[in-house]
């Protein structure tokens, strides 16, 4: 005996929510985008042409796909037709997937987003599964969208456009000599290929216009071969301007960088993790950061720096200024330790760093405190401000000094020279110099201050504790983002477009870590003997049924 089966059975559309299981992974997709203000959704309106998806729908729809480790247009929309759980979010609308596509890098989606993050982490504040104490900073490497040998290097850039105005001078200096167009006075000494090229073309004219009114056939053929050379340059000079044009666009796309690739002009070459030809090759991608808490990522944000260094002050000036007040402590690990960021957390955003430098592990070790010839196990006579080198002869203060990098920070140093290194017996270990001058050594007090207060609070059982927690926190988030969804690679290119397809990513790994915690809750959840169904309403936009 079969149960019943009819295909031919007339049947009527039943609320689609009863086939979902209590806590299932729509319900907080549902949620959370309801939370929303109306006020949020204002951008997508419009009084033309015909009636577009509503921006809640949409936003649900691609959360949903994402959770599902699902990226792509075509098959979200497929999702949404095959799809028990899309089908109760979209109340059974089916978009195409260039609509899809459209939303997904719509600038508008971006803000959205935010209205996500935020609202997320006053639910996950009101729940007290996060605290307000620290935020944990951390960044990694995605691969973007990009072909991986179509690179433009700044290196060759400059090398061709100082090759280029090199020959370019030459050329210029050999048609004034051989008088075929005048001297080109420039203020800055640089070369005017505008005005060459215009000279050239002023010659090149006048000298068709005389073959064209000479009729004797000999003058003509000698006004021709006049004609050659000049005809020559300018079709060169004509090159070179196209050239300089086009170096000056490529520097501009680069900026600060060294980089770039021309499927994705917004992506840096940086070496990955992922080294897919095993040859340390790199990749176009993006430098991913997020702050998280107790794994949950509260904000996020996209760089071109390859290095983790200059990326920790704009974010937190980002995190500041769209999500959320900074809380207490900033911890992130050694990749962020520098003077300017130690400088900017404690003086311009009032916080404590919780941060390490590059070589803090290194300096705790016994080896690196025994050995007589590191500077900073040198003695100091604070009163007559000198040191004492291995061999005690004594290094008296030189001068002051102060070091701009590229980005425009200053540090300040001190500069110590030795009386004399003449007939020192440990002069080679004490220096690598290969000349014969005093050994100088420089000291940065303001980083040794920096320096000292790292190490006193990571010796403090409170924020010691605090760091530790560290590696639990937001590690384990790029392991879901990369193992477990399955993200590696973005789908869209240029950076805004990236922003927002990380914005769901992100989302996602929250939703599905959120959905886990209150399925496990409700799991370990004591049941009484005399269990019955409940209706409870959690919010007015749906209801579950509920054991108690």
């Amino acid at each position: 005996m079969y149960k019943n089966y009819n295909m031919n059975q007339v049947t009527l559309s039943l609320d689609l929510e009863i086939y979902l299981e209590k806590n299932d992974i729509v319900f907080i997709i549902n949620e959370l985008v309801e939370s929303i203000p109306e006020e949020s959704f204002d951008y997508f309106q419009h009084n033309m042409g015909t009636s577009s998806y509503h921006p809640k729908m949409m936003l649900k729809l691609i959360l949903c796909g994402y959770t599902q480790s699902i990226f792509s247009g075509r098959k979200i929309e497929a999702m949404a037709k095959d799809s028990i759980r899309t089908r109760w979010l979209t109340q059974s609308q089916m978009p195409n997937f260039r609509t899809i596509n459209r939303f997904r890098v719509n600038p508008y989606v971006q803000y959205l987003l935010k209205e996500c993050f935020i609202h997320f982490r006053n639910q996950l504040v009101t729940q007290k599964l996060i605290d307000k104490e620290a935020i944990f900073i951390d960044g990694t490497k995605i691969e973007a969208n990009a072909n991986k040998y179509t690179f433009v290097w700044k290196k060759s850039i400059n090398n061709y456009e100082e090759s280029l105005t090199n020959k370019s001078k030459e050329l210029y200096h050999q048609l004034v000599q051989e008088q075929i167009i005048p001297a080109i006075q420039n203020e800055d000494g640089e070369l005017n290929l505008e005005e060459i090229t215009n000279s050239l073309e002023t010659e090149v004219n006048n000298l068709t216009e005389k073959i064209n009114n000479e009729s004797i056939v000999e003058k003509r053929k000698e006004l021709r071969n006049k004609r050659k050379k000049p005809r020559k340059h300018l079709k060169q000079f004509r090159d070179f301007k196209t050239r300089t044009q086009k170096y000056q666009q490529q520097k501009a796309i680069l900026n600060n960088r060294n980089s770039y690739s021309k499927t994705d002009n917004d992506a840096t070459f940086m070496r990955m993790k992922d080294d897919h030809m095993k040859n340390g090759q790199l990749k176009p991608g993006y430098n991913v950061q997020i702050a998280t808490n107790n794994q949950y990522v509260l904000a996020y944000d996209v760089f071109p720096n390859p290095t983790d260094f200059k990326t920790l002050i704009p974010f937190l000036e980002n995190i500041k200024d769209n999500y959320f007040k900074l809380p207490k402590y900033i911890v992130a690990d050694a990749g962020y330790g520098s003077e300017e960021n130690y400088q900017a957390i404690m003086d311009d955003f009032e916080r404590i760093p919780l941060i390490t430098y590059t070589m803090y592990q290194k300096e705790l070790k016994k080896k690196y405190r025994m050995n007589p010839f590191n500077v900073s196990n040198w003695k100091y006579n604070e009163l007559l401000d000198i040191y004492l080198c291995p061999f005690n002869r004594i290094l008296k203060f030189k001068n002051y000094s102060t070091r701009v990098d590229t980005y425009g920070f200053k540090r300040n140093l001190k500069l110590y020279e030795c009386e004399s290194c003449d007939n020192c017996p440990i002069r080679s270990s004490c220096t690598k110099a290969k000349s014969n001058k005093n050994r100088i050594i420089q000291k940065n007090y303001n980083w040794e201050y920096f320096k000292a207060n790292a190490k006193a609070l990571m010796s403090t059982e409170e924020t010691g504790k605090i760091y530790k927690q560290r590696k639990i926190d937001v590690e384990p988030v790029f392991g879901n983002l990369k193992a477990n969804l399955s993200f590696t690679r973005f789908s869209v290119r240029g950076k805004d477009k990236v922003i927002n397809e990380l914005g769901f990513a992100l989302m996602a790994i929250n939703i599905r870590k959120l959905t886990a915690y209150r399925q496990l809750k409700d799991t370990n959840k004591p049941k009484n003997k005399d269990s019955r169904m409940k209706i409870s309403f959690l919010n007015p936009y749906f209801f579950i049924l509920e054991t108690i």
